[in-house]
């Protein structure tokens, strides 16, 4: 996977919607999710790289797995928030999108609380 790949995928399904949108609106959002879906199938095994990078830092530092987890899940939350977004967006529901990204806020901060507690915890036990 190139960079150049993924900008000439965009820029060609990009002209070829324009087109579309003017005779067949529809057919013009499928095309654009399933080039992002595309694209993010091509960035995968670069998504496998980082996690496993990430991984051998935690064992290295030894940090529990359990809170990489929770990272790489509030990570995933952000990314697919963002791209289900932005399809709304593209679509005209600028306001679906916006509850979206409200409902992604959140879902970070509840898979967050953990993270908050082992922190809030660890200062506890540092002040006397």
């Amino acid at each position: 996977m190139e960079i150049w790949q993924i900008v000439g995928l965009a820029l060609i399904v990009t002209v070829i919607s324009v087109v579309l949108k003017q005779f067949r609106p529809e057919i013009a959002l499928q095309l654009s999710i399933l080039a992002g879906a595309t694209i993010f199938i091509m960035i995968l095994s670069k998504i496998k790289v980082i996690i496993n990078l990430l991984q051998t830092l935690a064992d290295q530092a030894n940090i529990s797995s359990y809170y990489l987890l929770i990272v790489l899940k509030i990570v995933g939350v952000a990314y697919l928030a963002e791209f289900g977004a932005q399809i709304c967006r593209d679509a005209g529901e600028g306001a679906l999108a916006t509850k979206i990204e409200i409902a992604a806020k959140v879902g970070v901060v509840v898979l967050a609380i953990p993270i908050i507690v082992a922190i809030t915890e660890s200062l506890v036990r540092l002040v006397p």
